[in-house]
């Protein structure tokens, strides 16, 4: 039975996909799919792995990534939080870079196809198009990320978590990085924000094929120079009706894993360590489920720039209270264990928020 929402239409019509690029890439998936399969086999018979609660699928992902969480020391812990995430060789854990990017193709990791900008495919107003587009991304996300690990290779570029779309509003034509966005228009944005994180993410009920990111949250449309210590402050209705409609949308409709923080701040507060936008707007009224991360260093500038507090301990607990799962960057790992031991966060705060970034590994 044919919908009449174009986005639904294309993830239910029968046959194979029109871009030319998917017919190349079966080959390759099936090599390098068994590839991973026997790298992931060998991985969890380690025997520092073999009894692991964690590595039991018979039991949910919340519920393994809970017991990890629960063998790591407080160090090990706040180490995981970064993008840089180090191997933990007494767990069976192997080392994971988040960092990993495909505005407009996958970037930085070999050959792969490259679309147009973001812009000039919103241009198009072709929303199932838009979903072929990312769906042929994944595929070759997908099909690099079992290569590298094949090869035991997991370095930056090379995972499965990527920092895309950038659904923030282009105003204001002076703004250095608006080919990134899908333009102006909110419902235009959040309509080709959907159709690219559900090509993305796939439709699999249970596993994903990768992680998609929406950013930057919010209110981030340059310029990039005032971007480390701008004070936005929108009226209501415009935080309302232009900047967050599109992450609302990407959240309730695209069901989005990941949201990244924006730099500047928010009637006061950094985007990236906001209690309203995250805990109260993100988390409350929309019921977002997934992980949150800074931009890169976005948490250093919470102390250096913005002058909220006066220590990167300081920072790092208010990000991570405050819903910053994840951080792009290298403070948490020091900060983190400092913070404990000063009364500033709780240790179950951190295993909170572990807990989701495991889950989603």
């Amino acid at each position: 039975m044919q919908t009449s929402d174009p986005i639904e239409r294309v993830r239910t019509r029968n046959g194979c996909r029109k871009l030319p690029v998917i017919g190349v890439l079966l080959g390759a998936l099936l090599t390098v799919a068994a590839l991973g399969s026997q790298a992931l086999a060998a991985e969890a018979a380690s025997p520092a792995a073999t009894q692991a609660p964690w590595l039991d699928t018979r039991l949910g992902f919340e519920e393994r990534a809970a017991a990890l969480v629960s063998r790591m020391t407080l160090e090990e812990k706040a180490a995981q939080m970064q993008n840089a995430a180090p191997a933990i060789e007494r767990l069976g854990v192997p080392a994971y870079d988040w960092w990993n990017e495909a505005l407009h193709g996958v970037a930085r990791a070999g050959g792969a196809t490259v679309f147009p900008q973001a812009i000039g495919m919103a241009a198009t107003f072709d929303v199932p198009l838009m979903d072929e587009v990312a769906t042929a991304i994944s595929d070759e996300a997908r099909a690099k990320h079992h290569r590298f690990a094949a090869q035991g290779q997991r370095g930056r570029y090379q995972g499965l978590t990527f920092w895309s779309p950038n659904i923030n509003i282009f105003r204001d034509p002076r703004w250095g990085r608006g080919q990134e966005t899908y333009g102006e228009d909110p419902y235009l944005t959040a309509r080709m924000g959907i159709a690219f994180v559900r090509g993305l993410q796939g439709d699999d009920p249970v596993y994903r094929k990768l992680d998609a990111t929406a950013k930057h949250f919010a209110v981030h449309s340059g310029p990039e120079a005032d971007r480390h210590h701008f004070d936005a402050r929108p009226s209501r209705r415009d935080l309302y009706e232009t900047y967050l409609p599109a992450f609302e949308a990407l959240v309730r409709q695209a069901d989005v894993d990941a949201v990244m923080g924006a730099y500047n701040r928010v009637y006061g507060e950094s985007a990236s360590a906001s209690r309203l936008l995250l805990r109260d707007i993100l988390r409350r009224d929309w019921g977002f489920k997934g992980y949150v991360m800074s931009d890169c260093w976005a948490v250093d500038d919470i102390w250096k720039n913005h002058r909220i507090v006066a220590t990167v301990e300081e920072a790092s607990a208010l990000a991570v209270r405050n819903g910053t799962e994840l951080e792009c960057g290298q403070s948490y790992a020091a900060a983190l264990p400092v913070a404990v031991r000063k009364g500033l966060i709780r240790e179950a705060e951190i295993d909170e928020a572990l807990t989701r970034l495991m889950t989603a590994r």
